[in-house]
């Protein structure tokens, strides 16, 4: 019998594998079994290839659907099962560890101490409570300030590996065509494009580790741009965390939004102009209460449409940034608030003409309201995204995704893009905090 740890892995593509790559995958005192995916569509059915998985694992580590979970503990005899995934409610997580308990292996979860990388430069880590809180924005501002300062800023997004893992062990994202040369995602499009269009260098992909080590060679100052409400994986020496008072509570109740909200130096109290007083009063009291020592900053997240007479008085067809709107739990984005603003004769729900998985992601996510989520995670769902957008009747097309969606499906009709971006409106502001905590960086290079 062997006396290593048999050890089961739940994930979505993403924390899964950096906790395995930088506890598991050279520990000879465990033997990961199998990994779980879900959240996203297409994980599940592959394997974590040996490239990454390393010469303990010559054959790679097969990654299941997480609803066969009971059957892998039972038929591979699992020791403990780790729980790797983000942006789920408290209630979820210890639900998964009852239903763990109950098949006898131990539940647990890693911490910072165990998984965080510590780089030779400084990390600026901007991370969230929920996904859709604002970390897009706030990211682009912190760089933005940096970059000012004279810094070399280079960003590193938190994973999504969703085609040919042995392909994306570290990327490097400088140019549009880099979009195109490694066939990202539309979620991936998302979070790389803007930055690039500002002139940052991007780098995502499998591995972390080889990862940092070719963001070094760039950088002074590395900003990790998180994914979802996760942890940073480098250790960060400045934390920022974004709240959303449209869930205010949220920082309190779903995981690992807390562990950000708790750990976090500055709490940027997002979306003030559109919140209700007493949530961003709420959320204050909870920052206060459980991280009294954290510099709150309050910002605003103003919305800009390049062609607002295509809204006035017309059909509309919204579509929202995908995750925000599915594990974000929001029910509409920024395209819903820009077509209020702007005084949209109607807002066309696209529920009854949505085809393919896109009626799928409706069923498995009621909550959603009369708006198209941005799904686009394999070409078919790319054509079936499409194809819905085709058949809604709209006179124009709302576009609130941070991509130019032109570049992915065609849209025959009048295209409007909303964009937003982060507005300090309290003192300090990031700009205020990143200067005084980086000052010396930036006089060494004068």
């Amino acid at each position: 019998m062997s006396d290593k740890i048999r050890t089961v892995i739940m994930g979505a593509g993403g924390r899964d594998f950096h906790n395995f790559n930088t506890f598991f995958r050279n520990n000879p005192s465990y033997e990961v079994v199998a990994f779980t995916a879900t959240q996203i569509p297409g994980i599940a059915g592959r394997m974590y290839p040996p490239t990454l998985s390393g010469p303990s694992y010559p054959n790679g580590i097969p990654i299941y659907p997480e609803e066969e979970l009971p059957r892998l503990v039972r038929e591979l005899q699992a020791d403990q099962v780790v729980f790797a995934y983000s942006d789920v409610s408290h209630q979820y997580v210890m639900d998964k560890a009852s239903l763990v308990l109950s098949l006898g292996p131990d539940f647990r979860l890693m911490g910072p101490d165990t998984t965080m990388l510590k780089a030779d430069v400084p990390v600026v880590a901007v991370c969230a409570v929920r996904t859709g809180s604002g970390k897009s924005q706030t990211s682009r501002r912190v760089v933005d300030v940096l970059r000012q300062m004279g810094l070399n800023v280079v960003v590193v997004r938190h994973p999504m590996p969703y085609g040919d893992l042995t392909k994306e062990v570290c990327q490097r994202f400088g140019s549009t065509q880099d979009l195109d040369r490694y066939q990202v995602t539309i979620e991936e499009r998302e979070e790389y494009e803007q930055h690039i269009e500002a002139g940052n260098v991007v780098f995502a992909g499998a591995d972390y580790e080889a990862i940092l080590r070719c963001a070094t060679q760039e950088a002074e100052v590395i900003v990790w741009d998180g994914g979802n409400n996760d942890l940073p994986f480098y250790r960060p020496d400045l934390h920022i965390v974004v709240a959303d008072p449209h869930r205010a509570g949220h920082e309190r109740t779903y995981y690992p939004g807390e562990t950000n909200f708790r750990m976090a130096n500055v709490i940027v109290i997002n979306k003030v102009d559109t919140a209700r007083h007493e949530d961003v009063e709420l959320v204050r009291h909870n920052a206060l209460e459980l991280n009294p020592s954290a510099i709150i900053v309050e910002a605003a997240s103003p919305i800009t449409v390049d062609r607002p007479e295509l809204i006035s008085g017309r059909s509309v067809l919204v579509i929202e940034d995908g995750p925000t709107l599915t594990h974000g739990e929001m029910p509409y984005g920024a395209g819903t608030v820009a077509a209020r603003l702007h005084a949209a004769g109607e807002v066309v729900d696209p529920r009854p003409y949505a085809v393919g998985s896109i009626v799928e992601i409706y069923s498995k996510f009621p909550h959603i309201g009369p708006v198209l989520p941005a799904m686009g995670y394999s070409e078919r769902q790319i054509e079936e995204l499409q194809q819905t957008i085709e058949r809604t009747p709209a006179d124009t097309v709302v576009v609130a995704t941070p991509i130019d969606l032109r570049r992915v499906v065609k849209v025959k009709r009048p295209l409007v893009r909303v964009r937003y971006s982060l507005k300090e409106l309290t003192s300090p502001s990031l700009e205020d905090i990143l200067r005084e905590r980086f000052r010396g960086a930036a006089s060494d290079l004068a």
